[in-house]
């Protein structure tokens, strides 16, 4: 990923932070029919190796899991907050013009290679993590418990797990930091106002910003 300086971000923790609140990422890898991408919920494991292992599972008719088998290389890609940056965000619109469009974002890529594996009681541990993960916040949260066990025992052999290791991690935080300090509270309070909630999101981001 080309990251400039000024918005590259090294903090592990940071970079956790944005996997952890991410949605489903998008796993990369080569194949034998070339590059092939799954869209993928990941459950991470931060003190699991030095940066951490993401886990996650393929439906086993998804022939990428069988590269992930073969030793490829992967990349996963987890996308947080984005939004559109109008010039007109811009003081420096109505000084002298010389402003264009551009787009800020949040992204991390995680690289590494992974293990598989098929066993029951590895995989009704992995969906069930998953399943707490992303019910937590609901009032009545639904678990793998809930539905009839030979019912979960067919699911489980219909998917092919995986763990991989983080063998190397960077992420680019694009916010702005390159603006004036004009420019830059332009941005955001023209985020902050938007109907979007992403873009608000980053506009509270910008915010935290030193």
């Amino acid at each position: 990923m080309y990251i400039p300086k000024a918005f590259a971000v090294s903090e592990l923790a940071e970079l956790h932070g944005l996997i952890e609140h991410s949605g489903v990422a998008t796993l990369v890898c080569q194949g034998e029919q070339g590059l092939q991408a799954s869209h993928l919920p990941l459950l991470l494991v931060p003190g699991e190796g030095e940066f951490g292992t993401l886990y996650g599972h393929f439906a086993r008719a998804n022939p990428q899991w069988r590269a992930l088998a073969d030793g490829a290389e992967v990349l996963v890609v987890f996308q947080g907050a984005e939004a559109y940056v109008s010039p007109s965000f811009y003081p420096a619109k109505a000084e002298h013009g010389k402003v264009v469009p551009t787009w800020n974002y949040q992204a991390v890529h995680a690289h590494g290679r992974a293990a598989v594996f098929d066993e029951r009681e590895r995989l009704l541990a992995l969906v069930s993590a998953l399943s707490d993960k992303h019910e937590q916040r609901r009032a009545r949260p639904w678990a793998v418990s809930d539905a009839p066990a030979d019912y979960i025992d067919s699911m489980l052999r219909a998917i092919v797990g995986f763990a991989l290791p983080i063998s190397r991690i960077e992420g680019s935080f694009k916010l702005s930091q390159n603006k004036s300090a004009a420019d830059f509270a332009g941005v955001r309070d023209g985020l902050a106002a938007s109907a979007h909630e992403g873009e608000r999101q980053l506009a509270a981001r910008m915010a935290q910003l030193p």
